[in-house]
């Protein structure tokens, strides 16, 4: 699949249309990277479900053409990612809550609008940085973050785009925009911390990350949150497996399905 915006330009090389290809089986795979593997994988899969609960229910279908490709290019980076550590659908639909190493951020509800665009933000911002640095190093997930950064560079632009719309919108749009980005906040600080398998220092991509998220709420008419960006408990987050309330019943749901019918062929 070639994504598109809403102008019908090519913004994508279309991951998700198909089966991983050109990656390397988890026998042939270095076993240090499964853990950065299977976090990046986890993100993706994670909030591709997220944005899939768009579906019927966008606020124009524009919205929930874009809002399904997106979805679509995450799916497909997941899939690879995960055959890089084991079978994908039995680590997408058979693994229990606490071993899900994603980011707290992407399992957060949709919300309203304003706050899957808040979300989108957050993320494609850090994810185009961390694949940037990915394809530029000489690692084994570099072939995937070359190409997944052109995906993720049109969801990147299509969170600021809606950004600056809401923010500089209505007074309700504004009001909207502002309390989702202040109550989103919290979660983004857990990107920038270490991970093992990685071979990319994420901390040193959080100061381009908080300019980029500065430059645009500036430009929307907000204001750049001053809370804390991550959480008092030492214990840690989702890379650790601990989730917030919400992510347990995604999980059920999306895993509904194959657990009612297991070992079921289509």
């Amino acid at each position: 699949m070639t994504t598109t915006d809403t102008t019908g330009a090519d913004t994508g090389t279309g991951t998700a249309a198909h089966a991983p290809t050109g990656s390397a089986t988890a026998a042939a795979v270095d076993p240090a990277i499964a853990p950065a593997a299977l976090a990046l994988g986890d993100d993706a899969l994670v909030l591709a479900q997220r944005l899939g609960e768009w579906a019927g229910s966008a606020p124009v279908l524009e919205e929930e053409v874009a809002l399904a490709n997106i979805a679509l290019d995450l799916l497909g980076q997941a899939r690879v990612l995960l055959s890089l550590v084991g079978d994908e659908d039995e680590l997408a639909f058979l693994r229990e809550e606490r071993a899900f190493r994603n980011l707290q951020l992407v399992e957060q509800p949709n919300g309203d609008f304003a706050h899957t665009i808040a979300r989108q933000l957050y993320f494609s911002t850090y994810q185009r940085l961390l694949y940037a640095a990915l394809a530029a190093s000489d690692g084994p997930l570099a072939g995937l973050a070359a190409k997944a950064v052109k995906e993720v560079a049109y969801h990147q632009d299509h969170a600021e785009h809606w950004t600056l719309r809401l923010g500089d919108g209505t007074d309700e749009s504004r009001r909207r925009m502002q309390t989702t980005c202040d109550a989103l906040w919290r979660y983004t600080g857990e990107p920038f911390q270490p991970l093992d398998g990685l071979g990319v220092d994420t901390a040193a991509l959080e100061p381009a990350w908080l300019d980029s998220v500065t430059d645009v709420l500036t430009r929307a008419g907000l204001t750049v949150p001053t809370g804390p960006r991550t959480g008092a408990w030492a214990a840690g987050a989702g890379r650790q497996g601990l989730h917030t309330e919400p992510f347990g019943r995604m999980l059920a749901e999306m895993q509904h399905l194959h657990r009612s019918h297991p070992g079921a062929t289509w």
